[in-house]
Formats: structure tokens, C-alpha cells, sequence
């Protein structure tokens, strides 16, 4: 005889008073931690030529971590099902602060030349690999919780209001970076490791447990998820992140190519470009999406950010001067606002309320994968073929994305026991 299993409850159902509290605070979370990551993104082109590493060589540093992030997200989500989110969510941030506080000492011995060669790629390569063993319990969890706060008409709204935190932390951490670089291409490292910490203590003290009790996932077999229109969204989730990554990796090379900038000048003037990438994605995915989910379906919503995503990628790949380049970064953050909330609500709504760990943690993984190979395709064309190359790459993708889309029309498919 089965015995029956506890049934899961949330913070919904046990304190509603508090549901906007977290909110508030799970978004102000999410936010700093992206904010420490985006720093990186103005520095990682010119700091890896300064310690005498190649373009290829420095698509490593995103591929390691992503690997990591690739294999273990899974294991975080489910995780999170039993133990609760806020631990997870803590050893997430934790990890990030670590990793990033060993890369830039690493890296500091670098730039001193203590270290150079294959052992100074290969320690920055480990550090690397370690956050993403730990810092991959943050995305899912994340997820997971803001679906364990909102009942399924307003899902995307939710999964918008993370986009948006991500958004943000793209607006100003860039921007950042750049000012930071000024006093050193180690600094804004540092810095990403110590916010790490705050916001692991920040959500520490004040973040509230929005799942508790101790039960198995409802399906204990996460490849019965790896089906039907749950594994095209799947699909799309991992190779547009790949062609968005790759774009990531691979502009701090191209802007200062194209404008003929030094290393020193290259972070501040990436760092604005990226500025108003993000500003432009925070704003549609804070405030359209939700009115948008309302009207449209999330596959139209994905179509419609595979069309302009596609465009701006496209548009990347021939331009050269700072405002067409800024113009094609517009399109691809808007494209991206639409794709990542509208995959994210039709996956948690494609699943059960036990399983929400569960397909947060396969997205992630989804994600990562993506993050994984975007870098090492992207730097690999860049250096090898030419500076326009990784975005008509992206660009072509994406369209084929659009064709799949279009012919498999997948649709948000309620879970049967409900």
C-alpha cells in the first residue's frame, strides 16, 4: 500500500500579508546578484588580453561555469522541493562571492606576473568551475519561488518581475564596471565577490521560506518532463541564451576593434552601450509583459522576441560605429525581454505546483547549456573568421528558431492532475 505523501505548502497559503514583502525582496536579491555578474561583462575582453590570453581562451571562463551550471542546476531545483528555497538560494550566493573572489586574486597574480601560461588559465578555469558547481542554486531557486508567490494568471508577470531584476542589474552594472576598471581590471571582480556576500547575508536576514515541508517531487523521473512542447521551449531556452551569450562575449572585442580603443578605454565605453541594452530590457519586461501576457499567448510572445532578437543580431553583425552598434544592442534586448519571461511562464505553467523546482532547475540547465557553448562558438568565429561573424551566426539561429516555432506551435499544456 502507497502511503499518501504531506502535501506541500507555501508562504501563498500560510501568510498572505507577507506575499509582497518577498516579492520585494526576492527581486532586490536577484537584482544585486546580477548586478555583480554584469560587471564583468566590460572588463572580461580587455583584462583577458592583459594577462596574454586569446579570444578562444577567454570563451573558457564562461563555458567552464556554465558547465557547471549545466549539471548541477537540476540538482539545485529538486533540491529546493525538499530542503526548502531560501537555503539553496543562500549557498547559490555564496558560491558566486567565492568564485569570484579566487578569479581575482588569480587573476591579480597574473597581472603582477606570479602566474602566467597554461597554470594561470588553468586556476582561473577552476574558479570558474567552482561557481558554477554553487552559484548554479540561484537561478532556479529564484524561479521557483517567485512561482511558489503567484497563481497561474499572473505567472508571467511574475517571471517578467525576475527579468526585470536581471534587467536592471544589466543597466548598472556595465556602466559599473567601466568606472570601476578605472582604478584597475581586477576591481570590478572584487567588487562582483563582496556584493555576492551582501546579498547573501541580505537575503539571509530578511528573505521569507516560501516552500515548506519535506516530501519527494511529485514525478520522481525528470525525464518524464523532457517531452512535447515542455522540450521545444526547452530547446528554444537553450539556443537563444546561447546566441545572446555569445553576443555578451564577444562585444568588448568588437567595439574596441571597431572603434580602436585601448584596453583602459574599451570597459567604459562597453559599459554604457550595455546600459542602454539593459534599460531597455528592464522597462519592457517590468512593465509590457505583463498587459502583453494578458492578450497574447506566450508563443506569440516568443515568436515576436525570435523575429527582433534575430534583427538586432543581424544588424550587429555589419555595423561598426558606437550608435548602429547601440541601436542593434536595442533590438536584441527587446527581443530578449519577450523570450525570457514568456519560456520561463510557460514552462512553470506546463507543470504541477510540486514540480515547479523541478522545471526551473531543467530551464536552468537549459540556460547553462547555452551559456556553455554560445562563448566557444562566439570567440572561436570572432577570432578565426571575422568580427561580424558570431552575430550572423546568432542572427541565422534565431531565424531557425522562428521556423520551429512556427512549425511546432507548441502550446502551454496544463498538467493532468489538475
Amino acid at each position: 500500500m502507497t502511503m499518501p505523501q504531506p502535501e506541500l505548502t507555501t508562504d501563498t497559503a500560510l501568510a498572505p500579508a507577507h506575499i509582497g514583502r518577498t516579492k520585494g525582496i526576492l527581486f532586490l536579491t536577484i537584482f544585486v546578484a546580477m548586478l555583480g555578474l554584469s560587471v564583468l561583462f566590460p572588463i572580461f575582453g580587455p583584462l583577458s588580453r592583459q594577462l596574454g590570453l586569446t579570444e578562444s581562451q577567454t570563451g573558457w571562463f564562461s563555458t567552464a561555469y556554465s558547465l557547471m551550471q549545466f549539471l548541477f542546476s537540476p540538482f539545485w531545483g529538486s533540491r529546493s522541493e525538499r530542503v526548502g528555497r531560501k537555503p539553496v538560494l543562500i549557498i547559490g550566493l555564496v558560491g558566486f562571492s567565492i568564485s569570484f573572489g579566487l578569479f581575482a586574486v588569480v587573476a591579480d597574480m597574473g597581472l603582477r606576473g606570479a602566474l602566467s601560461g597554461t597554470l594561470l588559465f588553468g586556476l582561473l578555469v577552476g574558479a570558474r568551475l567552482i561557481g558554477g558547481v554553487l552559484s548554479s542554486a540561484t537561478l532556479p531557486t529564484a524561479q521557483a519561488m517567485m512561482a511558489d508567490l503567484s497563481d497561474k494568471g499572473n505567472r508571467a508577470a511574475a517571471m517578467g518581475l525576475i527579468g526585470a531584476a536581471f534587467g536592471l542589474g544589466v543597466i548598472f552594472g556595465p556602466a559599473l564596471g567601466g568606472y570601476l576598471a578605472r582604478y584597475g581590471l581586477t576591481v570590478p571582480v572584487y567588487f562582483s565577490a563582496g556584493l555576492g556576500l551582501f546579498t547573501a547575508i541580505l537575503a539571509s536576514a530578511t528573505l521569507k521560506e516560501t516552500r515548506v515541508g519535506n516530501v519527494q517531487s511529485q514525478s520522481g523521473d525528470r525525464r518524464a518532463l523532457l517531452q512535447g512542447p515542455i522540450l521545444v521551449f526547452l530547446i528554444i531556452s537553450a539556443l537563444y541564451t546561447l546566441a545572446s551569450v555569445g553576443m555578451e562575449q564577444t562585444i568588448s572585442f568588437h567595439v574596441q576593434d571597431s572603434l580602436h580603443l585601448s584596453n583602459a578605454q574599451t570597459p567604459e565605453v562597453v559599459g554604457k552601450m550595455l546600459m542602454i541594452f539593459g534599460v531597455v530590457s528592464a522597462a519592457l519586461q517590468g512593465g509590457a509583459i505583463r498587459p502583453l501576457s494578458k492578450r497574447f499567448s506566450a508563443s506569440a510572445l516568443i515568436i515576436s522576441g525570435l523575429v527582433v532578437m534575430a534583427m538586432g543580431m543581424l544588424l550587429l553583425s555589419q555595423t561598426s560605429t558606437y550608435w548602429s552598434m547601440t541601436g542593434a544592442l536595442v533590438l536584441v534586448g527587446i527581443g530578449s525581454a519577450f523570450l525570457g519571461p514568456s519560456l520561463s511562464a510557460a514552462l512553470s505553467l506546463s507543470v504541477s505546483e510540486a514540480q515547479q523546482g523541478q522545471v526551473a532547475g531543467l530551464n536552468s540547465s537549459a540556460l547553462a547549456l547555452g551559456r556553455m557553448t554560445g562563448p566557444l562558438i562566439a570567440t572561436g568565429l570572432y577570432q578565426h573568421v571575422n568580427q561580424g561573424s558570431p552575430y550572423l551566426f546568432s542572427g541565422l539561429l534565431l531565424l531557425a528558431l522562428l521556423g520551429v516555432m512556427l512549425v511546432a506551435r507548441p502550446q502551454v499544456v496544463k498538467p493532468a492532475n489538475e
